[in-house]
């Protein structure tokens, strides 16, 4: 009965497509919005050390959630499976980089954006494939360019500026008088700024996803032959795909360089990462935003959650730790697999059906 829908009436189609028809969803995303702008910030997580709270959790999952948002708009809505994304916000963050050398003066928020259309050119290259092969061979090709741009990262040193130790170093800049990143950035500020683009961010994926572009999407993945002979374009709404899951990946990869860590080398870019993405698209769900909230963040906190746990209740190495967690979230996505292919996101779904009927069983 908290989520039921009765007497919430229609009048015009515009109330109809609203992204959150429902009282209820509207109220949910206000509370959630009021937590994350007014709770945490002041106050961290409760529990938590305050700077450990942002730095660790926040600001990584805010990060992350952006970079599966793109994965699932390639993986979940257009069914082309890619193990590239961790190269593609390398590309992010080495053009924000060099952007920041060449133009000092410039909006660093607009540069950061400006390092995802260079990605999404990037990606809308490497898309070129998809328009003729599919499936495995698909998957081998987005691999080779992963591993073609991480080796573009190491041999050409004018990405890094020839520094001698291949890293890139984060110089300081300022939002409204505010210093955001480097050294002397303060984690509130940080974590407002990657909030805030995580809003943005999330509004451009669930209008495109909802419009013409996502529908020709959704049709490519379910039946793509079917698709083309009532007029979608397969080259167009592929490389589409690519483009904006790059995009997305490549603010992403600016960000965690920027914001977060500060300072990297092509590790943080390796096929690993890119293994990462996908298991948080997996087990958040495929073709759901909401979805990408939950597999980053629970992807994320779990081995964090385990380390903990282990090191205050049984004394385990945090190392011991790490692995268990590691193989605990190997077998939950087998479970999900076989028992829930849609993931968390569905499992959210059946708790909204029950609130619309309890306390009654059916």
């Amino acid at each position: 009965m908290f989520y039921r829908e009765a007497g919430q009436f229609k009048a015009t189609y515009q109330e109809d497509l609203q992204a959150f028809p429902i009282r209820q969803d509207k109220v949910g995303i206000g509370i959630w919005l009021a937590i994350a702008y007014l709770y945490i910030p002041f106050f961290g997580i409760p529990g938590l050390e305050y700077g450990f709270a942002l730095n660790a959790i926040m600001i990584p999952v805010l990060i992350f959630t952006i970079t599966t948002i793109g994965l699932n708009i390639l993986v979940g809505f257009t069914g082309q499976i890619s193990l590239g994304t961790g190269a593609f916000m390398g590309v992010g963050a080495y053009s924000c980089y060099k952007l920041t050398t060449y133009f000092p003066d410039i909006n660093i928020i607009l540069l950061i954006f400006l390092s995802g259309f260079v990605s999404a050119a990037v990606g809308a290259l490497f898309g070129l494939p998809s328009l003729r092969i599919k499936g495995f061979y698909l998957v081998v090709t987005t691999l080779a360019a992963q591993f073609f741009l991480e080796w573009c990262f190491i041999r050409i040193p004018w990405l890094y500026n020839f520094n001698p130790s291949g890293a890139i170093e984060v110089p300081q800049r300022e939002l409204f008088g505010v210093i955001i990143t480097g050294a002397a950035a303060e984690p509130v500020a940080r974590y407002l700024v990657v909030l805030t683009i995580l809003i943005v961010m999330t509004i451009i994926a669930g209008n495109i996803v909802r419009g013409r572009i996502g529908r020709s999407w959704m049709m490519i993945r379910d039946m793509d032959i079917a698709a083309e002979l009532i007029g979608v374009r397969p080259l167009r709404a592929k490389l589409s795909a690519f483009a904006v899951s790059s995009f997305f990946c490549g603010v992403s990869g600016a960000l965690m360089i920027f914001l977060w860590l500060g300072a990297a080398e092509v590790e943080s870019f390796d096929v690993n990462h890119s293994f990462l993405y996908l298991f948080m698209v997996i087990l958040g769900g495929l073709g759901s935003i909401t979805g990408s909230y939950m597999g980053a963040a629970f992807i994320w906190t779990f081995p964090l959650i385990c380390k903990e746990i282990g090191r205050e209740m049984f004394g385990i190495n945090a190392a011991v730790m790490e692995n268990f967690s590691l193989v605990a979230i190997g077998v939950m996505i087998v479970f999900i697999l076989i028992k829930e292919p849609h993931g968390l996101a569905r499992f959210w779904q059946l708790v909204k059906q029950k609130l619309r009927i309890w306390p009654f069983p059916h």
